[in-house]
């Protein structure tokens, strides 16, 4: 097996797909390199002698410049690379716009709902209104687990901080996610569970949910009962009953809406996780479906790549803003823009910021952009969508589950085991962390590294999603993992 991959042409390194000793001589195209010491897998080294200040190129885009002469050979990472990004840039519409393709129609098992949504699951949720009744809403249901029957899935609680104390924004955020989440259809049935003193009270909240099916939502004020774990109980019983009636049928994969997110990456993530789930969106978005692309500060230094496949200018300039607004949260708190990468993706073979957002803008395959979602929007438009959200892993999954999402797909060369409200699928990005982390990684990408093909790759996990989508459960599912968070921005009473 090749050892090592040349991504673009126009690259001046290569990645080593496993450790590649000292004094090794590799053929790369029409240049012989000789490795002027090991490189670890994952890392980079220069495929021709680079002086101080050249830029480094990877994936056919600049990545940063060498801080020191590098010879032909030499590893180059962080002791000898740094960022080329600035801070708040200008940018002008150049739209590069690829052909849309379409192809035959497939169908998964899902649930249909009363207000024509679809819905991936069939649970109970018991979402509580402030963090002050988090533990109620935990034991209620706990207590219910008995309900979960053939088609009552899971009966689930998703505690959180937030919901008094808050201020501006922070407080529309709460009041917004929350209304999504107890919209969403992948809960047959919910209870709302308040306090009664809050900020975010349950009539407060009836203004963000819109209109509802009583026998659907219900709610509980805790300080308004004589035994709120009691009376939770007996309403998670009620809902069940009511979301007993529905029954999984065939549904056109064109309703599926599913977000793409990573975390932990490593040197893998932009040659094997993410363009699968690229080649996956593509598929999808040929079938008339929905994906959405989130964790803005990780399009820094790839955002002219979404924003020239925009669909029209106006979406060039939400995009601009997306990117700008986020860098402008960042010198808001007196912070760098281009802290990332973290300790781990350094560690795996990731660079600079730039490094990590080209691989992770692979998951937007090559689709056209058709939206741009403000952090709570809901999705509403087919096919590619950016959403504003940072790149925290839980508040990125929760925050593509209340735009819509019915499944994440969360690509990982590092591993974790959390979830977020709707099934979090984990996609590795290498073979050592699928063997090894079994009861995490739900998809093995890393075998693109081993040969398999992206376009092979990519219709095994559009396969797999389909068989998620109709009732297969993710790793952390079977662990009965469900969680949930929300964007923190300002000021706590």
């Amino acid at each position: 097996m090749v050892n090592y991959i040349k991504i673009h042409d126009d690259d001046n390194v290569a990645v080593a797909l496993e450790a590649i000793p000292q004094n090794e001589t590799i053929t790369v195209g029409d240049a012989t390199v000789v490795t002027q010491m090991e490189i670890p897998a994952g890392h980079k080294f220069a495929l021709k002698e680079l002086t101080t200040g050249t830029p480094v190129i990877k994936y056919g885009y600049r990545i940063g410049f060498t801080t020191a002469d590098v010879k032909q050979g030499e590893w180059i990472h962080t002791h000898n690379l740094k960022t080329g990004l600035g801070d708040l840039l200008d940018y002008s519409y150049e739209p590069q716009l690829p052909e849309e393709k379409t192809t035959e129609d497939v169908t998964f098992m899902g649930y249909n709902r009363e207000n024509g949504k679809i819905g991936v699951r069939n649970e109970i949720w018991v979402i509580p209104t402030v963090g002050c009744v988090n533990n109620i809403a935990t034991k209620i249901a706990e207590l219910s687990k008995d309900l979960v029957r053939e088609n009552i899935e899971a009966v689930c609680a998703f505690p959180h901080p937030y919901g008094c104390s808050q201020m501006g924004d922070d407080q529309e955020n709460t009041r917004q996610i929350l209304a999504n989440l107890i919209n969403h259809p992948n809960a047959g049935g919910v209870l709302v569970l308040g306090l009664g003193c809050e900020n975010s009270n349950i009539d407060v909240l009836k203004n963000y949910i819109g209109e509802y099916n009583p026998d659907r939502v219900k709610f509980l004020v805790s300080q308004e009962s004589d035994d709120e774990i009691a009376d939770g109980v007996a309403i998670v019983k009620e809902l069940a009953d009511y979301a007993a009636q529905f029954k999984r049928e065939p549904i056109s994969v064109s309703k599926l809406v599913i977000g793409m997110k990573c975390g932990g990456s490593d040197g893998f993530s932009g040659i094997t996780a993410n363009p699968t789930v690229g080649r996956f969106s593509d598929i999808l978005i040929s079938k008339k479906g929905t994906t959405i692309l989130t964790e803005v500060p990780e399009m820094f230094g790839a955002e002219t790549i979404l924003m020239n496949r925009c669909e029209n200018e106006g979406l060039f300039d939400k995009t601009v803003s997306l990117i700008n607004d986020f860098k402008n949260y960042f010198k808001r708190h007196d912070q760098t823009i281009y802290e990332n990468p973290s300790p781990g993706n350094k560690k795996g073979g990731i660079s600079t910021l730039e490094d990590k957002s080209l691989g992770c803008t692979q998951k937007s395959g090559s689709a056209i952009v058709k939206g741009v979602l403000a952090y709570g929007e809901v999705v509403n438009t087919p096919g590619l969508n950016l959403l504003s959200a940072p790149g925290n892993d839980l508040v990125a999954s929760t925050a593509l589950a209340a735009s819509g999402a019915h499944i994440v797909l969360f690509t990982t060369g590092r591993g974790t085991p959390f979830a977020c409200p709707v099934p979090t699928m984990k996609i590795s990005s290498n073979s050592n962390l699928a063997n090894k982390k079994d009861n995490w990684i739900d998809f093995n990408a890393g075998v693109v590294a081993e040969g398999e093909s992206l376009d092979v790759a990519g219709q095994r996990l559009f396969d797999e999603v389909v068989a998620i989508a109709s009732g297969k459960q993710v790793k952390s599912e079977k662990a009965g993992f469900h969680d949930m968070a929300i964007f923190k921005q300002g000021v706590t009473l």
